[in-house]
């Protein structure tokens, strides 16, 4: 054979994958580098060594283990994304722990933003919303145009500045005891005790008419639903923080205050990141790390071995395909490279496959649908099962 073709030799511990693979995915995962050793030399029994030479250096069987090893943790990484994606939260008994990152960010939904602003306006429609609403007030003038940004009063001044958006203005009509009791029955010391109340200096006529209390409340409560019904608040424009508001004030609510409800636009458009930061919104971020080789089990191991086995199969019938023979003493030999990438192939299928199907029957849908057989067929057994008769 040429002296350009490698020939493998058993490696020693000396010579382990330790900081000789690709990656270096598990160069400090202690069992893989002390197991490399060991795998090396299974697949090289396997594929013959020593009774035939193989044309692989030891590196390249460990290229092998590692990826082997990486890639039963993927199917492992993405039957557990299947089954828990879209849990609301990733607590370490789903996608945390050993199998990832440690990460207990909440799994979050697509249009993370949308599902933000949507919050937002949500007390629009009595259904919560998380934005403060504040209250402001313009004294009433003979005009119908009034400049917010200087003639009215914010419950925080810096709003004066700010794009706001009004949601209502109302129409302060005087309070439903005014219009019911004489204004002027009482003495002066009562007028000054009612003005302690908010009610102006209006005193109620029970100093000469005795009513029960029901009756006062009963005409209040159909005065002020007058007032809403056919009396409503004022309609309004707001162009450029510029109220317009409908109908013109009269002359009797001039020197008054017309009093609005509004939200401040830099509340409601100021969206974070906090949907998408350190979040998962999709498969692709994941909090998944590759699983440590010491932390899987001895099924799972020898599942690697296997692929491990296939690959460098693959692998060596890709570097004995370059010659389809080599000339020999009075003669050629016929190399085996097809053979070994088809067998290679196939195995990787066929392993590829049983862990499919493995994940798969033990996967959430799977054992819903078991434990509803197991009901059924209890139900079948319970219906068979003779009825107790009770006599006397």
């Amino acid at each position: 054979m040429p002296k350009s073709v490698f020939v493998y030799t058993d490696p020693t511990i000396d010579t382990s994958a330790d900081g000789d693979t690709p990656f270096g995915l598990y160069d400090g995962d202690n069992t893989f580098v002390s197991e490399s050793v060991e795998v090396c030399k299974y697949v090289a029994r396997k594929m013959g060594h020593p009774v035939m030479q193989l044309e692989i250096p030891s590196s390249s069987i460990y290229a092998c283990f590692e990826e082997a090893t990486s890639d039963y943790s993927t199917y492992i990484n993405n039957y557990n994304m299947k089954n828990w994606m879209w849990n609301h939260y990733a607590n370490s008994e789903k996608i945390s722990g050993s199998l990832g990152t440690g990460s207990t960010n909440p799994v979050n939904p697509n249009g993370g933003l949308s599902v933000q602003l949507s919050e937002q306006y949500g007390e629009l429609v009595n259904v919560g919303g998380d934005t403060t609403l504040h209250s402001g007030s313009i004294t009433v003038d003979n005009k119908q145009v009034y400049d917010l940004a200087t003639e009215a009063s914010f419950s925080n001044t810096s709003h004066a500045n700010e794009r706001i958006e009004v949601q209502t203005v109302f129409n302060q009509g005087p309070s439903a005891i005014t219009r019911f009791y004489d204004p002027f029955a009482g003495s002066f010391e009562q007028r000054n005790m009612l003005d302690s109340f908010g009610l102006g200096s209006s005193a109620p006529a029970v100093s000469y008419i005795m009513r029960p209390v029901y009756q006062d409340i009963s005409r209040a409560s159909a005065i002020e639903t007058n007032d809403k019904i056919r009396k409503s608040n004022y309609s309004f424009e707001l162009v450029n923080n510029q109220l317009r508001i409908f109908p013109l004030p009269t002359s009797d609510d001039v020197g008054t205050k017309i009093f609005f409800n509004y939200y401040v636009r830099s509340d409601r458009t100021s969206l974070t990141n906090s949907w998408t930061e350190n979040k998962t919104t999709d498969p692709s971020n994941v909090p998944y790390k590759f699983i440590t080789y010491n932390e899987i089990n001895a099924s799972g191991r020898q599942w690697i071995r296997r692929y491990t086995l296939a690959l460098a199969k693959e692998l060596l019938g890709i570097i004995r395909s370059k010659y389809s023979s080599m000339p020999i003493p009075n003669g050629d030999v016929t190399l085996d490279g097809e053979a070994l990438k088809s067998e290679g192939r196939e195995e990787k299928a066929n392993l590829i496959e049983e862990l499919k199907e493995f994940l798969e029957s033990v996967s959430l849908t799977e054992k819903a649908r078991a434990e509803a057989e197991e009901a059924n067929a209890q139900r079948e057994v319970l219906a068979k099962a003779p009825l107790k008769i009770y006599l006397g």
